[in-house]
């Protein structure tokens, strides 16, 4: 049964890579606004726009990583990738202008949209395709976790000393990521041996056959965006900024009990049994996050929230990996994180907006109405399938 194995050294390795690129890219999230305006005075808009930076290159990047991948393999291309994210890194210890590092986030953006989506590709075709749900679920624990421990760690080493010591601390992460990719060996299908070499087509930008399901994750993301961009700004207005920190420590402890079971059970009953009740979980603690006016409320709405959205991301991405052919999981892969990190900017500008006119309380109410027309158009799209 050693082909059913899912913790294979490859598995480990690649898995390794996702965590401290993730790690470095959270961290960098949330600390660098804070650099832009404490270190040079800038505005809260000038540390906006250097979020927005990177997650733009990786917007632009990702429809043709796919293309990429299946031109020049996937292992080279995560070497490549991981040993351009290591090196891109190491320029943060060396810029004094905003400018500067407006640029340096662009470039930062095009080694991140081709990394995260070979990892992904890889580690699809590492796990065994009867235990794909189970086993994408425990790799995209990597990006889960990250988003707890990058702001810690950020927030923590700014805290008791500075930011260069912050950026060593990242550079070492991002090499020690590209060390641990040269460990994975992964066996390749090249496409021009399956469908015959071709150039370069604009239809292949968006995997088709994995759209759909895509489309859903775009919106699932949309909702999702109001957590990572003003959870903290929220729980500062309702006076729980004491345990704002604590939110996502039990979004990530619920998240990790839950998904093995949920993963095997997609494994073996297909998506619709854990997506159905996983997107009335993540209503559900929209709705509670809404009237959260205290510390027990708050945190259970975290707990549900875990269970619910954290389940949907690695299931979506198995099912567009699980639509198409194994040398085109690449271009499926390429074609969720497009429009995955196109529904977390979306939802970050215009809920911004939203929260101007609905407050808080308002918008979270709205998303979790919202979420359940998402559910209703991806039952709608799995009946027609």
């Amino acid at each position: 049964m050693s082909e059913e194995k899912i913790f294979t050294k490859d598995f480990m390795s690649v898995g390794i890579v996702n965590l401290f690129v993730f790690t470095s890219f959270y961290t960098l999230l949330t600390t660098l606004p804070l650099f832009v305006v404490n270190e040079w005075n800038g505005s809260e808009a000038q540390g906006g726009l250097i979020v927005t930076m990177m997650l733009l290159a990786a917007i632009i990047l990702r429809p043709f990583s796919g293309t990429i991948l299946s031109k020049f393999g996937k292992r080279n291309m995560l070497l490549i990738s991981s040993v351009l994210y290591a090196i891109t890194m190491i320029f943060y210890l060396f810029i004094e202008s905003y400018s500067g590092l407006l640029i340096l986030r662009f470039i930062h953006g095009f080694s991140f949209a081709i990394v995260t989506t070979v990892t992904s590709a890889i580690a699809a075709d590492i796990v065994p395709a009867k235990r794909r749900g189970e086993g994408l679920g425990y790799f995209t624990m990597a990006m889960n976790l990250a988003v707890v421990f990058g702001p810690f760690l950020g927030l923590t080493v700014i805290q008791f000393t500075s930011y260069q010591n912050l950026f060593i601390i990242l550079t070492a992460l991002a090499v020690l990521s590209a060390l641990s990719s040269f460990l994975v060996r992964v066996e390749e299908v090249p496409e021009d041996k399956v469908e015959g070499k071709h150039s370069f087509n604009w239809k292949e930008l968006l995997e088709k056959e994995a759209v759909s399901i895509s489309f859903i994750g775009l919106l699932v993301a949309f909702a999702y965006s109001s957590i990572v961009s003003f959870l903290s700004v929220f729980a500062n207005a309702r006076g729980l900024d004491h345990v704002s920190g604590y939110f996502f420590v039990v979004f990530a402890i619920t998240m990790l009990a839950s998904r093995p079971f949920l993963g095997k059970l997609y494994d073996h009953r297909g998506e619709k049994l854990v997506v159905i009740p996983c997107m009335v979980l993540f209503a559900v603690g929209m709705l509670m996050l809404s009237f959260a006016d205290n510390a027990i409320l708050f945190l259970i709405a975290a707990a549900i929230l875990g269970v619910g959205y954290g389940t949907l991301l690695p299931i979506f991405l198995s099912v567009a990996v699980t639509r198409v052919q194994p040398h085109r999981n690449g271009h499926a892969t390429a074609t969720f994180y497009t429009l995955y990190d196109t529904g977390i900017a979306l939802g970050s500008f215009l809920l911004g907006i939203v929260i101007n006119y609905t407050g808080f309380s308002g918008m979270f109410s709205m998303l979790s109405v919202f979420i359940v027309l998402v559910l209703l158009l991806f039952i709608f799209l799995n009946r027609k399938r």
